[in-house]
């Protein structure tokens, strides 16, 4: 015969039952919704603790994500502006300026040409290298009667871009990449180029005698038509 043991709130609320007799498994089934209960209350309690323990503002590594985020753009940024400089450089060339809008003619070591100078230097039909307008390489002319030409060669090959060099001995220039050639003052004579090489003033300072290159904006002497570079 089976026997049962009763715990004093079960033999209470067998004794004060108001429905008929209180049956085992009725005691069994309030006991288990009870201890659901007292579980889910102490699970509950635990969540509410452990969001309320650590709040956002006082996250232990956020320093540390701070700090690397600096560095990283500080890495991406200083190679950027390292590849920007030289675009930057080339769009807006250095330049001493030069009254009217000119600029101070300069040599192959960024000197300033003094034309009394240069001329004690160069021979007569000299043509040399110098840093024109925009930074072009432009050559600065003697004449034969060893005075310093009125205007400066622009170097830049009309077809292509190459720079073009002087070839004394067939007195021209004479492109080495497409075989375009120009007379001794810079006129197309031999394509593919279809223009001549453009043309700058070169003027005497008064004040300190120095070439100054000044854009060229008249008739083209060598072919009567306008300037197509201005």
């Amino acid at each position: 015969m089976a026997a049962f043991t009763l715990s004093p709130a079960t033999s209470s609320q067998l004794r004060s039952g108001n429905n008929g007799p209180f049956l085992p498994a009725q005691g069994l089934m309030a006991k288990s919704a009870a201890k659901s209960q007292m579980v889910g209350r102490e699970r509950g309690m635990k969540v509410t603790c452990q969001a309320a323990s650590i709040p956002a503002d006082n996250v232990p590594d956020m320093e540390k994500r701070k700090l690397m985020n600096l560095l990283l753009l500080g890495a991406i940024g200083l190679p950027t502006a390292g590849m920007l400089y030289p675009y930057t450089y080339f769009l807006v060339p250095p330049g001493s300026g030069g009254g009217g809008g000119g600029t101070p003619a300069k040599d192959a070591l960024g000197n300033d040409i003094i034309a009394a100078e240069w001329i004690k230097t160069h021979g007569p039909g000299d043509r040399t290298l110098t840093q024109g307008l925009k930074g072009d390489p432009t050559y600065l002319v003697v004449e034969n009667d060893k005075t310093l030409a009125t205007y400066g060669i622009n170097a830049v090959c009309t077809h292509l871009g190459c720079v073009v060099p002087w070839n004394k001995a067939e007195n021209k220039f004479m492109c080495p990449c497409h075989g375009s050639q120009y007379n001794n003052q810079g006129k197309v004579v031999r394509g593919p180029a279809p223009l001549s090489l453009a043309l700058a003033h070169a003027d005497v300072s008064l004040d300190d005698g120095k070439v100054v290159f000044v854009p060229w904006t008249e008739t083209d002497f060598r072919t009567g038509d306008a300037p197509w570079w201005s």
